[in-house]
């Protein structure tokens, strides 16, 4: 696991067991304790890397017998897939969000590589970095191409 942080190796273990359930259930203090890190390395692995953008859901609850519960989006066809994208999208959409959005996009083969670098090329901050409202401008940009997709 040369060149690899706690975070990777912990988000790693995770898409592991989900490759194998439908959903998985952990406790963040006894994968804190099996990964030797602070349960907030948890929160950081969980809020960062498995995002509705990234194609999964996430519940937890507090207290004793608490859990967090993560769970892979169930993707019934393209459509269902572009409009959980477009749902997303928020009036103001940041260049990591909508890059997780094309990237989602890609793992699921809904785009090729090359459109998924055309798509993040048109919304990145060398095209739209000196614009004051670059993240409105990237929502509405994105949004458009999500709904082209949809209907191609």
């Amino acid at each position: 696991m040369k060149n690899k942080n706690m975070s990777d190796i912990i988000e790693s273990y995770l898409k592991q067991i989900l490759q194998q359930e439908e959903h998985i259930e952990i406790s963040r203090s006894e994968i804190a304790d099996q990964f030797q890190c602070v349960p907030s390395q948890i929160n950081y692995v969980i809020n960062t890397r498995f995002t509705p953008q990234k194609g999964y859901i996430v519940e937890s609850k507090r207290g004793g017998g608490g859990y967090i519960r993560i769970m892979k989006l169930e993707i019934v066809d393209e459509a269902d897939l572009i409009d959980a994208m477009v749902d997303l999208i928020k009036s103001k959409t940041s260049l990591s969000d909508a890059t997780a959005i094309i990237q989602n996009l890609l793992v699921n083969e809904i785009v090729t590589e090359n459109e998924a670098h055309i798509m993040h090329s048109a919304i990145d901050k060398d095209a739209l970095g000196k614009i004051v409202n670059a993240d409105e401008i990237r929502s509405l940009i994105l949004g458009a191409m999500l709904v082209k997709l949809k209907y191609r």
